[in-house]
């Protein structure tokens, strides 16, 4: 990656961020996180993912901001048009936020986009009249959803010509197929391979053994992909997906199910996933147990030039 200018609050410098500072920048977000949301709730391995794919992909970049002592300040993120930017709790206040923005539009012009979308929990205020002030609208909406898992979980017999199994390594490529093709609905592109891998079952928390798939003719029709926290007793689901031909037959239901029954069985006390909007399976997750933790808006914004900034 290249160096570059960012204009900055006085006392303040920036660099390009790299994979080997993935635990500094996982302490800026947890720190983040805590003043928040009251625990942290973003695991190393995504921090690492992501900084990951600004050193491989060519559309993705990082910054990370330093004040006078060296103290880590605040970071972005851009890879293709979503950004992702966090400031420090003790560097609130004094126009990082604002200075993160004008980079992450910035950047993700020169890199391509030609519009911009970023995640914001609802309970952050701030940062909510930040992005509207310049000219950031609502897209979806994105609800945290969870389960206690204090016992069993029944699951259903899977449909008819259906069969379930665990994740074993060489489906890899079938399910990055079933997942991409499911996503293509309402996601903004289709990620490379290797993209989606780093982001899932290339994780180091990745959980093989609490990911389901269904087949149906010997192809893989549906999936679960979980991941664990190390730090915790939360299962997470990462990936819900079923083909288009085979939705509407309860298999969704039986891996969900499976995946908690799995969880029960290794001693997590809840499991929890992350929906939004566009899906439209809000009322699958609500009607199987799980319930809303909180929510976040995704909002959006077009370029007006490649980099430049409305």
């Amino acid at each position: 990656m290249s160096e570059f200018a960012m204009p900055l609050p006085a006392g303040y410098r920036s660099r390009a961020a790299t994979t080997a500072e993935a635990r500094v920048v996982h302490r800026l977000v947890g720190d983040c996180e805590r003043k928040l949301l009251g625990r942290v709730v973003t695991g190393f391995d995504r921090v690492a993912a992501d900084l990951g794919l600004s050193d491989r992909q060519p559309e993705s970049d990082s910054v990370l901001v330093r004040d006078g002592a060296g103290e880590t300040a605040g970071w972005g993120w851009v890879g293709g048009r979503r950004a992702r930017v966090h400031v420090h709790p003790g560097h609130l206040g004094r126009g990082l936020g604002r200075s993160l923005l004008d980079w992450a539009e910035t950047r993700a012009g020169l890199l391509g986009a030609d519009r911009l979308s970023q995640s914001i929990p609802d309970s952050d205020r701030p940062a909510t009249a930040l992005l509207r002030s310049r000219g950031y609208f609502p897209l979806v909406t994105e609800w945290l959803l969870t389960i206690a898992l204090p016992a069993e979980r029944e699951v259903p017999e899977p449909p008819a010509g259906v069969t379930v199994r665990t994740f074993r390594p060489g489906d890899e490529e079938a399910a990055y197929e079933v997942t991409e093709d499911a996503f293509d609905e309402w996601q903004p592109r289709r990620k490379p391979y290797a993209e989606w891998a780093r982001l899932t079952v290339e994780r180091a928390t990745f959980e093989p053994a609490a990911s389901p798939l269904a087949f149906a003719g010997g192809q893989m029709v549906g999936l679960v992909l979980s991941s664990h926290d190390p730090g915790s007793d939360e299962g997470h689901v990462e990936r819900v997906a079923v083909r288009r031909d085979h939705r509407n037959r309860g298999i969704a239901r039986t891996l969900l199910r499976e995946a908690f029954r799995t969880f029960h069985h290794q001693g997590r006390g809840t499991c929890t996933l992350w929906t939004h909007t566009d899906t439209g399976a809000l009322s699958l997750y609500e009607r199987i147990g799980m319930t809303v933790q909180r929510s976040a808006t995704v909002y959006g914004k077009a370029l007006s030039e490649p980099g430049r900034t409305t």
